[in-house]
């Protein structure tokens, strides 16, 4: 006997709210979006007419150009104004300068907010980390003319270390006026200034990691340095390959106000930079052409450079800038 059997009603799956997303009116969507937009504007207006509408005066970098005539006006070179460039003996002289003070600030410079950071996350007293956090900000806050009159009271010629040398029959140091040491004053001046600010974002990425991997670790016997080895670096890896990315990228700006405040005490063969190179070249010699390819090359490779970082970084499996 053939029993009737009433097949369940299946309901149709609920609509795809992405897909909905996406057929949304883009009148709607910004209408929607409206509050964001307003609140991002100013920082998008400041970007368009400080960073992106300026890149169209790097067409000077192909000209002759006179202020007076203007872009119609002046000659159009071509190249010649990068040949003038590479002939140039002071060009290469800031490009090596540019490199090495570069390399001393990834060396000692970058590691030192990542070791601050990871000490200032084993202060059990909140008061006494928070005593400690506002002191390093502090220098951060002071401008490069402060800075370094600090440093030129305390390390010039008639500063209180040579003071305090001379006062007891030693020879002085001149370190504020040496140029074999100055690229080692500026990143230790960098350091002083800024490293204790670069640990906000990697303080931030120790907070991100699961407490309960520090419990599993300790469990499991491991000290206190396996725990940073096993746990907090790998859980800073992420921001630290990104921070360096974007150091990277701006590896070529190695402080213009504060190699321009020191520049006349060591002379230009020490601290003649990409920087200062196109600031005489251009705004005070007038060679507007000139400059501007310097300031375009140094771009370029800028570019260059983040990509190539950021390709090796999707090679180690980290995310990087962007994805691919």
């Amino acid at each position: 006997m053939a029993v009737n059997q009433t097949l369940p009603r299946v309901n149709p799956p609920p609509e795809n709210k992405l897909h909905t997303q996406r057929k949304m009116p883009f009148l709607t969507k910004l209408w929607r979006d409206s509050p964001l937009l307003v609140m991002v504007a100013p920082a998008v207006l400041i970007l368009l007419l400080f960073t992106y509408i300026p890149l169209l005066g790097s067409v000077i970098a192909f000209m002759d150009y006179v202020p007076f005539l203007g872009f119609t006006g002046s000659e159009w070179v071509g190249w010649a104004n990068f040949s003038s460039l590479f002939s140039d003996t002071a060009f290469w002289n800031a490009l090596w300068n540019t490199a090495q003070i570069t390399l001393l600030q990834i060396v000692l410079f970058f590691p030192v907010p990542i070791l601050l950071a990871v000490l200032l996350n084993t202060v059990a007293m909140p008061m006494a980390k928070r005593f400690v956090q506002s002191v390093i900000y502090l220098p951060h806050f002071l401008s490069w003319v402060i800075i370094v009159a600090l440093f030129q009271q305390v390390l010039g010629g008639n500063g209180v270390l040579n003071r305090f040398l001379l006062t007891h029959d030693m020879s002085p140091f001149e370190i504020m006026s040496n140029p074999d040491t100055f690229k080692l004053l500026l990143t230790t001046q960098a350091i002083w200034k800024d490293a204790g600010w670069g640990t906000i974002i990697f303080l931030a990425a120790i907070a991100a990691i699961n407490p309960g991997l520090y419990e599993a670790a300790t469990i499991d016997g491991a000290g206190a340095w396996q725990r940073f080895w096993h746990v907090t670096l790998p859980g800073m890896r992420p921001i630290i390959v990104l921070m360096l990315i974007l150091r990277l990228g701006d590896s070529l700006t190695v402080g213009f106000e504060q190699i321009l405040l020191q520049r006349d005490a060591v002379g230009p063969g020490a601290a003649e930079v990409l920087d200062t190179f196109t600031y005489f070249n251009g705004v005070v010699d007038g060679s507007w052409g000139t400059a501007t390819a310097a300031g375009l090359l140094k771009g370029v490779v800028s570019l260059l450079l983040v990509l190539a970082a950021n390709k090796l970084a999707h090679r180690l499996g980290e995310e990087g800038v962007y994805r691919r």
